[in-house]
């Protein structure tokens, strides 16, 4: 049997489900349609700071409700903590570093393809009849970028429009739409240029969070400026719920809510130093909201309402998205669907990696489990203090943590985190300690050690059976650019800390 033919053979089956279980009103609507549509709401550099999920100094009333008819999900962790690398993987349902996609903004100018039996999302969904959208405006609004963002540009076109009205109104649709509050204004490359880097749209955000109110994670040090930077975020948060309110306001007003499968998520964990570019949670731990329309039988597993403490990898939005379509997964893929019948046994862990992120080469691999978190850092040399472009202009909380560490200022955990070396390996008890700064690895407690054992063997096996390509050095040639640039930033090759690694 063909792939077509067994699409549209389940696509009946679909249909048929639905016939025994919809009112007659609804059942017209899905007759009509066959299959929801399918829409992502992606978030760029979103930790767990929404109000549904508890945080304070943030007001995001649209989430929340779509939360409370849907499902929240808390233990989702992207593959990677950087977007482009982890838009990679969720875009194909396969990890980036068995794609060869685990550098950032890598094979943007050669003749990289992706592997065989290797496919982005939107083509198998193209091929199931749906219409597929990267969607920059809403009803005039801009409400995203457009972004793909991508580590292979070469696999043809990817999406029919950019535009939320071409659209079908009674023909199953997948829109991607992103959002950017929480991303500073850089995409020029020129930030150097100017003294203060804006959050985009910052001057829009509603101020409700303040700096004095604020309480910045411990590893940072109490001061006025960090207090600031935190504020900025946080606010940043309640602007992109006013976002999400445009977009699914727009959802409701053209008649699509009861046939639309919502899923919001983050790219990668929180815009903060500590965060993006690293492997602690707070680079890798994302939101996730799902909601199931009305109009079509929900999987048995979905409860709206709910709150899932399930383990779920950001790859497994992937094959997820497929099942809702009524796609089977294909051999192969790496994610797992996280909705449906018969799904298999639940994860154990998480994997996720990071390598070379603009001119800053690095190798750092972590699992994650229910309770504990390891991390195997390949270079112990390059820590928080790398350096990198992105982060030093941008993030001023960190050239202030270089000055007060210079002046003898700095103690405890912001001490320990300008040390100018990271441990091989740690282990930490996110229960009990959730700003990941207590490293068990060198524990005596039994259970300790018994997680060390477990997700070291873990991590070992998921390297040979995904065939990890970060093993293999970027050629020379690629790395020297990017090393260029480094040096006339900073102005002094001194200051690069590991310029004698060639391509390490």
């Amino acid at each position: 049997m063909t792939t077509r033919a067994f699409n549209r053979l389940t696509g009946l089956a679909l249909l048929a489900i639905a016939c025994l279980t919809l009112s007659p009103g609804r059942l017209a609507a899905a007759q009509e349609r066959g299959r929801p549509n399918i829409v992502w709401i992606v978030a760029e550099n979103l930790k767990l700071d929404l109000g549904c999920y508890g945080a304070q100094h943030v007001r995001t009333p649209n989430l929340d409700g779509l939360a409370a008819k849907g499902v929240l999900y808390t233990k989702v962790f992207a593959t990677a903590p950087v977007c482009a690398t982890s838009r990679s993987a969720f875009f194909t349902g396969m990890y980036q570093t068995t794609t060869d996609t685990q550098n950032m903004r890598s094979h943007r100018d050669d003749d990289y393809r992706l592997p065989e039996g290797v496919r982005p999302l939107t083509h198998r969904l193209k091929d199931a009849g749906y219409t597929t959208g990267n969607i920059t405006t809403i009803g005039g609004e801009v409400v995203g970028s457009g972004k793909l963002d991508l580590n292979f540009v070469h696999e043809g076109k990817l999406y029919d429009t950019n535009a939320w009205e071409d659209l079908p109104k009674h023909q199953p649709f997948f829109a991607q739409i992103n959002t950017l509050e929480a991303e500073y204004d850089i995409y020029d490359r020129q930030t150097w240029r100017v003294p203060r880097v804006k959050w985009k749209g910052e001057d829009q955000h509603e101020k409700i969070a303040k700096p004095q109110d604020v309480t910045p994670p411990p590893y940072y040090p109490d001061h006025p400026l960090v207090r600031e930077e935190w504020a900025r975020y946080l606010n940043s948060v309640s602007g992109l719920d006013k976002t999400i309110g445009k977009i699914l306001r727009r959802i409701e007003d053209d008649g699509l809510a009861d046939d639309t499968v919502i899923i919001f998520f983050a790219d990668n964990g929180r815009l903060e130093p500590r965060g993006i570019h690293w492997l602690y949670d707070t680079g890798i731990h994302v939101p996730m909201i799902v909601y199931w329309p009305k109009n079509f039988p929900a999987p048995g597993n979905y409860k709206p309402g709910t709150v899932s403490d399930e383990l779920i990898s950001l790859i497994d939005v992937t094959a997820t998205t497929l099942r809702c379509a009524g796609i089977a997964r294909p051999l192969g893929m790496h994610g797992r669907a996280f909705l449906g019948d018969r799904l298999g046994p639940p994860r154990q862990f998480t994997f996720s990696a990071r390598d070379r992120i603009d001119e800053t080469v690095n190798r750092i691999r972590s699992v994650r489990g229910p309770k504990y978190h390891y991390i195997r850092n390949y270079y112990p040399d390059r820590s928080f203090t790398s350096l990198n472009r992105y982060k030093e202009k941008c993030f001023p909380i960190k050239p202030l943590m270089r000055k007060l560490m210079a002046e003898g200022k700095l103690t405890g955990p912001p001490a320990e985190l300008m040390s100018p070396t990271v441990a091989p390996e740690q282990l930490f008890d996110t229960e009990a300690d959730p700003y990941e700064i207590h490293n068990l690895v060198d524990s005596d407690k039994p259970e300790h050690h018994d997680a060390l054992v477990r997700m070291r063997a873990a991590l070992d096996t998921w390297i040979v059976e995904t065939q990890d390509q970060g093993v293999f050095p970027e050629p020379k040639e690629v790395v020297a650019p990017f090393e260029k640039e480094m040096h006339d930033w900073f102005g002094t090759p001194d200051w690069y800390p590991y310029k004698s690694s060639g391509s390490n």
